[in-house]
């Protein structure tokens, strides 16, 4: 991926080198110091806004190097992110890091609220899940916090197990509702309280918050743990 004006994006490639006798590696290591990549859009053009619905840009692939005279070469393999769709590009990333954090939670609608039909708004569009409903009746209180998801129960080498995936009730309900930023700005706001990793002995089992505001909790159900002791 290339971001900003032809080879102006900084980059470190790597190679390893494996020898055919002795046990020594050689890594090589090769730097371009460009100044570009950074998203900053250019002077008077909108600001992204993550609150908007998705465009579905018809972005042509390839990296175009500069014309050698009256010649154009021919593109490059890759993607090439002009100063043009930097504010499409973040707020791409910013819609489908939304996407992805519903999609862990179990809400559909929630999830294709944030996708173009090329990145499969229909095959999310058709399914919700009660959590993102106006009552969160799949929710669990995980280290003293309220959290909206879903669960599952499966065998682990034949005990059964009972693994919920979510996020806390109150961010879930910003992304749900289209309020992206606010969500951010809230996730940044209280970072020094995430991540965390604890054992909920009222769950009964450990539990992992993560930095975003979601949550993985597994546990053996009630009768497994009896049968164990």
């Amino acid at each position: 991926m290339h971001v900003g004006e032809w080879n102006d994006t900084p980059s470190l490639l790597f190679s390893t080198e494996l020898p055919t006798d002795g046990t020594t590696v050689t890594v090589h290591a090769l730097q371009a110091p460009g100044q570009g990549g950074w998203l900053v859009s250019p002077s008077g053009e909108t600001e992204p806004n993550l609150d908007a619905r998705p465009v579905q840009e018809n972005v042509m692939p390839g990296i175009q190097p500069p014309p050698e005279g009256d010649v154009i070469r021919q593109p490059l393999p890759g993607c090439h992110v002009t100063p043009k769709y930097y504010t499409w590009f973040q707020e791409t990333l910013g819609h489908t890091g939304a996407a992805g954090l519903m999609a862990f939670t179990g809400s559909g609608k929630a999830t294709a609220r944030y996708l173009t039909d090329r990145q499969g708004y229909k095959r999310f569009d058709g399914f919700e899940h009660a959590a993102s409903g106006s009552v969160q009746d799949i929710s669990h209180e995980l280290l003293g916090d309220t959290y909206a998801g879903t669960d599952h129960v499966f065998r682990l080498n034949g005990p059964r197990v009972e693994a919920f995936s979510g996020v806390e009730a109150r961010l879930f309900n910003l992304v749900a509702q289209g309020r992206v930023e606010e969500y951010r700005a809230s996730v940044h706001a209280t970072r020094h309280t995430r991540p965390r990793l604890a054992w909920d002995k009222k769950w009964g089992g450990p539990v992992s918050v993560h930095a975003d505001g979601s949550v993985f909790a597994i546990r053996l159900l009630p009768g497994q743990r009896r049968a164990r002791s």
